[in-house]
């Protein structure tokens, strides 16, 4: 039990009704979750209001009610206003589990595309230098031996503190987390301070419903981790730098490709051998090496070397992250799922324009005899980003198989509809294929020497979301079925 005043620490609230003098027993924000004792935490989302569950809070025993409007609140329990339930949230959590973050090394990646592949680098670098280091983000949230699914990049912050003080009660020192432009709107990450922050690019993505209204608050939202880090890792090639890392002052240290910066690559090399699909690439500056990485194209050099710089920063021998990024993998991240005389197939969860571009033009640089794209189009999301999906992906493809990713509530056959809107703009080669499973087993089964089969979209993702359930579907599945018809 914890005292109501002691968990509201940081808090600016007002007490409506009732005493902060109290124990509670825990925090919900999910009314259907509530038990005897609890606070609940009414939170205003994109479609619903927790205010509105308040009386089923009340009916399952919560103890106190903090509401961020004035309401007329019916049941002995103590109303506790704020302004922002979601910034109360974050410091509330950060107090029930003894602000385990303050105790932690916690190192935020944000960007448009490549937080998933460096956090896990730098993860597996820390492992390999012995440094005990816990991970959250898309793929789920790991340490030691534990891996447990969340449904977003970052989670809602009461889940954030949660996993903090679970790591932290069983020894890890590090944790490095994919900061998301979403979290920071919707403030989960409220009240951390980061003892790096990172950016591995912004380009002009995640714009519309659901997301974010404009390019602007896009760039705000990314923003808020670096005005809030000891010290900045920065991307020097990327987009809206000067926004980004608008108004911090806190050292900078730059990595890039094509501008200067404290770390930059000389050479790179595009390695397509049996034993071997990767990059190598030398570095001058902060270090002045050669390295290769088991994962291909440019845009992860971007990643490795973010990643190198995260190490050297906290001391890691270089000769030790030079053989992690030999063996580092990320799965459904330009993952090589199946390689065969005659055909690889390989999978990538890019979903946005410029993740697509970049995977296209790294399997192009690899000069396939074909490439054969299999992809589909997210239900209940903005048709010009369907058209520019096919116009991408068509554009650099021999061969697409267009067919289903996460319908939701539209039809696939509309979906796709606008897929070929952008197929047909530059005059793509295409079948269509409704059922994922089928199009991958068609894409193998009459593959033909030197084609690389790419399947675009679903990466780690384990389900097919369909009229508002989560069917179980895992690309891995038809790969292994195909691998038992080829022997």
């Amino acid at each position: 039990m914890k005292k109501l005043k002691d968990v509201l620490n940081g808090v600016s609230y007002t007490v409506l009704a009732g005493t902060d003098d109290l124990e509670i027993n825990d925090i919900k924000y999910d009314s259907r979750k509530v038990e005897k004792n609890d606070i609940y935490i009414a939170l205003k989302g994109y479609t619903t209001d927790g205010h509105e569950y308040i009386p089923e809070a009340i009916s399952r025993g919560a103890k106190v009610i903090i509401v961020s409007k004035i309401l007329n609140i019916i049941g002995d329990v103590t109303v506790i206003k704020v302004d922002d339930s979601r910034i109360a949230l974050a410091y509330m959590s950060a107090n029930y589990f003894d602000n385990p973050a303050t105790k932690l090394t916690i190192i935020g990646v944000t960007g448009t595309t490549g937080k998933t592949t460096t956090t896990h680098m730098i993860r597996e670098i820390l492992l390999k230098s012995g440094i005990k280091c816990g991970l959250i983000g898309s793929i789920g949230i790991k340490y030691n031996d534990q891996i447990i699914h969340t449904d977003n990049t970052t989670p809602e912050s009461y889940e954030t503190h949660k996993y903090f003080r679970e790591m932290l009660d069983h020894g890890i020192t590090h944790v490095v987390m994919e900061a998301s432009s979403q979290a920071f709107k919707l403030n989960r990450l409220a009240g951390i301070t980061f003892d790096l922050g990172i950016l591995t690019n912004v380009t002009t993505d995640h714009i519309g419903p659901g997301e974010h209204e404009s390019q602007e608050e896009y760039v705000a939202c990314k923003n808020k981790l670096f005005l809030n880090s000891k010290e900045v890792i920065s991307n020097n090639d990327s987009l809206y730098l000067k926004e980004v890392l608008n108004g911090v002052e806190v050292p900078i240290t730059t990595y890039a490709i094509d501008d200067e910066a404290n770390l930059k690559v000389t050479d790179i090399k595009l390695i397509n051998d049996s034993d071997f699909f990767g990059s190598e690439f030398t570095t001058k500056g902060l270090i002045n090496d050669t390295f290769r990485t088991c994962i291909p194209g440019e845009f992860n050099v971007y990643n490795s070397l973010c990643a190198l710089l995260v190490c050297l920063k906290l001391g890691v021998d270089i000769s030790q992250a030079k053989e992690a990024l030999l063996t580092v993998k990320v799965r459904g991240r330009m993952e090589i799922a199946l390689v065969t005389k005659k055909f690889k197939v390989l999978i990538d969860y890019a979903h946005t324009e410029d993740g697509m571009k970049n995977l296209v033009k790294t399997l192009r640089d690899y000069k396939p005899k074909r490439l054969v794209s299999v992809f589909g189009g997210g239900g209940n999301r903005p048709k010009e980003r369907r058209y520019n999906l096919g116009e991408i992906i068509g554009g650099a493809s021999d061969l697409c198989i267009i067919t289903e990713d996460n319908p939701r509530f539209e039809e696939i056959s509309s979906i796709n509809k606008d897929i070929k809107v952008g197929l047909d703009k530059v005059g793509a080669k295409y079948i269509e294929i409704p059922n994922r499973a089928d199009a991958i087993k068609y894409a193998c089964e009459n593959a033909i020497e030197g084609d690389l089969i790419l399947l675009v979209g679903k990466g780690h993702e384990e389900y097919q979301d369909i009229k508002g359930v989560k069917y179980y579907f895992n690309e891995l599945d038809v790969i292994d079925e195909i691998k038992k018809n080829l022997k």
